[in-house]
């Protein structure tokens, strides 16, 4: 199990996590090992240009949403050089990237989902 999976599995269990990931497929908007945190996500919010922590034909992928079918509940993850990873329900999103190296990411207001909101009691 890679880095990603272990981060997908603990923001998937309602956690908040920083890490640094390698890798220059989002360069620039993330350059390899700079820090990022991810909190879990209501994919429903979600809207084109969102950074998503997501599994997509079974790789969990830190990458751009790069277009959104609400009718059929998923969206299409990209990287940021143009490659086009595919499709993925909206349960395969574990979370969105609310800040690269300190610096919160704008767009982000109210898709972050809080302690609270994933309390189902």
């Amino acid at each position: 199990m890679g880095v990603l999976d272990a981060m997908a599995g603990r923001v998937a269990s309602g956690a908040t996590v920083a890490f640094r990931p390698s890798g220059s497929s989002m360069a620039p908007l993330i350059r390899s090992r700079q820090q990022v945190v991810v909190a879990p996500v209501d994919p429903s919010k979600l809207e084109v240009g969102d950074i998503v922590l997501a599994r997509v034909a079974g790789t969990v992928h830190l990458h751009l949403v790069s277009s959104v079918d609400p009718a059929r509940k998923r969206v299409q993850i990209s990287n940021n050089r143009g490659y086009v990873n595919g499709w993925t329900s909206h349960d395969r999103v574990f979370g969105i990237c609310v800040a690269v190296d300190g610096v919160t990411r704008s767009g982000i207001a109210g898709k972050a989902l809080t302690a609270d909101s994933n309390d189902s009691s």
